[in-house]
């Protein structure tokens, strides 16, 4: 039975603010509206002006690069540059805080993402488990090695290694297994945990969507940040309405006092 809902400023927050003073295990997995805030387009929101007559789910696939790769490439290239030109807001500023903040008090603390933009490490967020890959790392098509020293926008496409090889960017298709690694890193942080937060996600892409469920079993408090009522809304410890930008911050000044350098 979830603890409590909505009103900023009500015991909801104060009480999953308290959870995450005292927890000695932090958790946090970020979602496509964290990202939305700094005005990075969506997966839909992409398709404008030359795009609008693309199907996203028929480009983000092998086999659609294998048949195309000339636009799968420059439509890629397209939202790297809407990544590189976003600013992190206050929602990714809020959880590096978190992280510093757990860490001093001698915690753990884990942040995975379902996000390819980089922009929770170009907030200061260090721990960062990237369960969908980074649109901002590309590697060989071929031979897997990844490419470094990627020019502001590619001057060809597909842009190519120096054996003639086309380079791809390292995000996980649809097909495409999620990194092992990452996921082994994520259920080793979610082993631990005492306190899940779950922030501007659908709560609805598996695995990442089951995470909340095994940190459950495993007596840790769940929090859910959203602005959408989500199918873990009712289920959660904590489900907190609002904007990963307005709602974070509260939540970590009110666990930890006012937000260092933001």
């Amino acid at each position: 039975m979830a603890g409590g809902r909505g009103n900023p400023g009500g015991p909801a927050l104060e009480a999953a603010a308290e959870a995450l003073r005292r927890g000695r295990g932090v958790v946090v997995l970020t979602g496509a509206g964290v990202s939305a805030e700094s005005r990075i387009p969506t997966f839909r929101d992409a398709m404008e002006g030359l795009w609008k007559s693309f199907d996203p789910l028929r480009l983000a696939t092998p086999e659609a690069f294998a048949a195309d790769p000339v636009t799968v490439s420059r439509w890629y290239d397209f939202r790297r540059k809407k990544c590189l030109e976003a600013q992190p807001n206050p929602g990714h500023w809020a959880l590096a805080d978190l992280e510093r903040r757990v860490r001093a008090s001698g915690g753990r603390f884990r942040l995975l993402t379902q996000n390819v933009d980089g922009l929770h490490q170009r907030a200061g967020s260090e721990d960062v488990v990237e369960l969908h890959g980074s649109i901002m790392r590309w590697r060989c098509s071929v031979t897997g090695e990844p490419v470094s020293g990627l020019p502001e926008q590619f001057a060809e496409y597909p842009a190519r290694t120096p054996d003639g090889h086309a380079i791809r960017p390292c995000v996980v298709w649809f097909g495409e297994a999620l990194p092992e690694r990452a996921l082994e890193e994520a259920y080793e942080a979610l082993e631990t945990c005492d306190v899940f937060v779950s922030v501007g996600t659908s709560a609805v892409v598996y695995p990442a969507a089951g995470f909340v469920h095994l940190a459950a079993q495993r007596g840790a408090t769940t929090i859910e940040v959203n602005r959408e009522q989500t199918p873990i809304s009712g289920s959660v410890s904590f489900s907190l309405r609002g904007s990963s930008g307005e709602m974070l911050p509260r939540l970590v000044e009110s666990a930890f006092g006012a937000i260092d350098g933001r």
